[in-house]
């Protein structure tokens, strides 16, 4: 069975275009990354996928139901970190996840939960009005965990956390993973991204650029790694025995230092042999990999910085809805706290 299947799936508000005919398919199991800049399309996926707003066109299965007609059977199934969510200010962290618990039928302890997230206890004591950006996201975490849930959908997830929150957050999507829960993963931080995922699809101005493995994309994307060769003599060194050799698109030489640029990957050993073969002393070598930020650039024509800081379909709470959007950011309401929803408000 696979996780999540959409055909076709589009969204416009009025003449502008959110989501342009995405055909995509999660397989059960894997950590899928959702990669794009902000205002690319990804919260609106994921917006279509719960249900939260209706497509104007195409289909979308999760866990083999159908996102519109059966969202009950789709969302108790399903752990979701939204981005831009609310948490009802004057409860505790503590009562937040103890409603979270009775309203999945989640077995944990609270207690294993706030450990998991790193999270203290004295800190889950306080309303989480006091807490930072930070603490509610790890809050927000524990909360999408509860009930061992088949599918978890992650929002940007790592909004407002310092290395180590995100290093525990990489750790609990591993967790999860090896557990048989699908994470359908949303960020613009592509170097997180490359750190957890199975596959990558990569989302632009709301359409689907490819799908493919970290591995995959580099060996596609025509962008070479590098191998820097330290020498002990480079006067041997002839370029040109290396540039000839299949694979290889350029070499440099600098300060004993020899750099073979390559897009197969089977060059680097070719290139390592013929130099020991000519009479050179290798010293030491190193591997430079193409980065997720090279590989963006190669499929979407756009620079990685630049896309990060767009922001020209954003609204009001960060999300990618287009302009005209109905607006989902909502202050959830003074009652009982509740499980975060993803269309950002506290689920009652």
């Amino acid at each position: 069975m696979t996780a999540i299947e959409t055909r076709g799936l589009t969204k416009r508000y009025g003449d502008q275009t959110a989501l342009e005919d995405l055909s995509l398919t999660v397989e059960s199991g894997e950590v899928f990354g959702f990669l794009g800049p902000n205002g690319a399309g990804k919260t609106t996926t994921i917006d279509l996928l719960l249900d939260f707003v209706r497509p104007t066109d195409g289909s979308a299965t999760v866990l083999g139901y159908d996102a519109h007609a059966e969202t009950d059977a789709v969302r108790d199934r399903v752990g979701i970190l939204p981005d831009g969510f609310d948490l009802w200010e004057r409860s505790s962290g503590y009562r937040h996840l103890e409603f979270a618990l009775e309203s999945k039928g989640g077995s944990e302890s609270p207690d294993a939960l706030l450990e998991r997230v790193g999270l203290d206890r004295d800190d889950a004591d306080r309303p989480v009005g006091d807490y930072s950006k930070g603490m509610c996201q790890r809050l927000a975490m524990a909360m999408a965990v509860v009930g061992d849930p088949d599918l978890l959908i992650l929002d940007e997830p790592s909004s407002g956390l310092d290395p180590h929150g995100i290093r525990t957050f990489q750790e609990i999507i591993r967790e999860e993973a090896a557990d048989g829960t699908t994470v359908f993963f949303s960020s613009h931080i592509l170097g997180q991204v490359a750190a957890v995922c199975d596959r990558v699809a990569i989302l632009d101005d709301g359409e689907l650029v490819t799908v493919d493995t970290i591995a995959g994309l580099r060996e596609r994307s025509g962008v070479g790694s590098n191998l820097v060769v330290d020498v002990a003599d480079d006067s041997a060194i002839e370029r040109d025995q290396i540039a000839e050799i299949d694979g290889v698109t350029d070499v440099g030489r600098a300060d004993g230092r020899l750099r073979v640029t390559y897009a197969d990957p089977a060059a680097k050993a070719l290139a390592v042999h013929r130099l020991v073969e000519s009479g050179c002393h290798v010293v030491d070598f190193e591997i430079e990999e193409a980065t997720l930020e090279e590989l963006f650039s190669a499929f979407t024509g756009v620079d990685a910085t630049s896309a990060r800081s767009h922001s020209g379909k954003s609204d009001a709470r960060g999300t990618e809805s287009a302009p005209n959007a109905p607006a989902t950011g909502e202050s959830a309401g003074e009652g009982d706290p509740g499980v975060v929803a993803a269309d950002g408000e506290v689920g009652r």
